[in-house]
């Protein structure tokens, strides 16, 4: 029998998050506490910009981003704000978020090292490119690893595909 495999990734829906941004700005518009302090979230580039005119309100347009992004499903481990801390430019406020993706060597080298300490054994893995494929005889070990990558601590986002 041939091995069954799976590829771990890390991507990120863009037409998600766009929609999620979407939806933050248009929430940020019409909410009475964001009338009058110039906030707004906006795409910029690669990465989305979160303006108004004090932290406070930065910090709060960035909670309603981030709670449309988990209701449309899409992990917070997949952006990267750097550090939550407002920067002042003239009389406004400025916070700029990017997208994490695809598993780069150190995040595909961790998932890997997980999977051969603490995986079933008889699993082998493989890195390619961005993307980390697992393969072995069994898939109830395949489904192992899944379960054991999910119940860990990674500080990025994981998806399962091709599984077969």
């Amino acid at each position: 029998m041939a091995d069954s495999s799976f590829d771990i990734v890390s991507k990120v829906d863009r037409q998600e998050v766009d929609n999620a941004l979407n939806q933050s700005a248009k929430e940020i518009s019409q909410r009475y506490d964001f009338k009058n302090v110039g906030a707004s979230i906006t795409w910029s580039g690669e990465s989305i910009v979160i303006v108004a005119n004090s932290a406070e309100r930065v910090l709060a347009a960035l909670d309603v981003f981030e709670t449309k992004l988990i209701k449309r499903g899409i992990s917070l481990k997949a952006i990267d704000v750097g550090e939550r801390e407002p920067k002042a430019f003239g009389k406004e406020y400025r916070l700029a978020a990017t997208l994490k993706e695809g598993l780069a060597g150190e995040s595909a080298k961790k998932v890997t090292k997980i999977i051969r300490e603490e995986g079933p054994k008889g699993v082998k893995t493989q890195i390619t490119g961005d993307e980390v494929r697992v393969t072995s005889k069994s898939r109830d070990q395949l489904q192992e690893v899944m379960a054991l990558l999910k119940g860990s601590d990674l500080d990025f986002a994981l998806q399962f595909t091709n599984y077969r």
